[in-house]
C-alpha cells in the first residue's frame, strides 16, 4: 500500500560486508512498509480527477520534452565513497538511466545542482516522516514543485534501516512543499553495492512514484488496483525476475518487467501506455509541467 505522503520500499533482508570502496549489501528482497486507508486513495484519487488540467492545445506541436530540474543532495557520514559521498560520475550516470527510462513518456532530466553534507546522524537515521528527515529537507530543498529533490543517504539505524527508498506524490505538494522529493538508499545508484539494486532503477521507481504512479501490485487481485488499466492485477509485489508469474485469474502475467514492481534492477524493462498517460496528467495537474 501508498502513503499519500511517503511511500518507503523496505529491504527484508539485507547482510553487509564491509570493503573498500562501499559497503556491500546483498538483498535477499523488498517491500513496501507504508500503508492506506481505502478511504484515502479514493479522496486523493477523487481529488485528481476533479482538478485534471488537460494537455495543452500547443503541445501537440511543440518539439522540445519538458525538462525536470533535479537536485542532488548527497548525505554522508564522512568523506569517503563507503560513507555515502558518491562522486558526481555516479550521480551523472544515474541522471542518464532516469532519460534512458523516461524517453517513452516524453520526460528529460537534468542536473540543475548538487549539494554535499557530511551528517552521520542523516546519512545512518534519515526515513518517512522522521523529524531528521524533516529537518533535512527543511535545510536543503530547492525549487518547486516541478523541482525533483534526490537525498542520498544509508539507511543504516533505527525505524529507517534497511530502506532502499521512498517518495512523496504529486498531490502532496501543496500541503507540504518542503517535504516533497525522494530518498534513496547511496549504493543503489549505477555502479553501486546493493547487489541486484545497483543499475539505478531504484530511482527511477520512486520518481514513478513523484509522478504519480503507484505499485504494479496494489490493491492486489481486486479493486482499482494501481488506476492504471493496462498493468495486469498482481496480488502481491515480485522479487527476482520470476518469468511467467501469475497471480490473479485473468488479465495476463504479472508485470514483472515493471519499473514500478518491486523486481531486480535487472529485470525492470519500462512503463505502460497507461502509466505514461496517468504520469503526464498528475505532471500536469499537480507539477504544472506541460507534457
Amino acid at each position: 500500500m501508498f502513503n499519500p505522503a511517503t511511500l518507503a520500499l523496505f529491504l527484508s533482508a539485507a547482510t553487509a560486508v564491509f570493503g573498500s570502496p562501499f559497503t556491500n549489501v546483498t538483498v535477499t528482497g523488498r517491500n513496501c512498509g507504508t500503508t492506506i486507508t481505502e478511504e484515502k486513495i479514493r479522496a486523493n484519487e477523487a481529488h485528481f480527477h476533479a482538478n485534471l488540467v488537460p494537455p495543452s492545445p500547443a503541445k501537440a506541436v511543440a518539439a522540445a520534452a519538458p525538462t525536470v530540474s533535479v537536485y542532488f543532495h548527497v548525505i554522508s557520514k564522512d568523506s569517503t565513497l563507503a560513507g555515502g559521498n558518491v562522486p558526481d560520475s555516479m550521480i551523472a550516470d544515474q541522471i542518464d538511466v532516469l532519460n534512458e527510462d523516461y524517453a517513452d513518456a516524453g520526460l528529460t532530466f537534468k542536473l540543475a545542482g548538487t549539494t554535499r553534507t557530511v551528517n552521520a546522524n542523516w546519512f545512518n537515521k534519515v526515513g518517512p516522516d522522521s523529524s531528521l528527515q524533516t529537518t533535512m529537507k527543511n535545510q536543503l530543498r530547492t525549487g518547486g514543485a516541478a523541482a525533483l529533490n534526490v537525498y542520498t543517504v544509508g539507511f543504516k539505524s533505527g525505524d529507517a534501516a534497511g530502506l532502499l527508498g521512498y517518495a512523496t506524490f504529486p498531490s502532496d505538494y501543496s500541503s507540504d512543499p518542503k517535504d516533497d522529493g525522494v530518498v534513496i538508499l547511496f549504493s543503489s545508484l549505477p555502479g553501486g553495492s546493493t547487489t541486484r539494486f545497483n543499475e539505478g532503477k531504484t530511482l527511477t521507481h520512486e520518481a514513478g512514484h513523484w509522478v504519480g504512479l503507484y505499485h504494479t501490485f496494489q490493491g492486489g487481485c481486486s479493486g482499482s488496483g494501481d488506476q492504471v488499466s493496462d498493468t495486469p492485477p498482481e496480488a502481491s509485489s515480485a522479487s527476482g525476475c520470476p518469468t511467467g508469474r501469475d497471480t490473479c485469474s485473468g488479465g495476463g502475467v504479472d508485470p514483472i518487467h515493471n519499473y514500478m514492481d518491486y523486481s531486480d534492477d535487472s529485470c525492470m524493462t519500462g512503463f505502460t501506455a497507461g502509466q505514461i498517460t496517468r504520469m503526464t496528467a498528475q505532471l500536469r495537474t499537480y507539477r504544472s509541467i506541460n507534457i
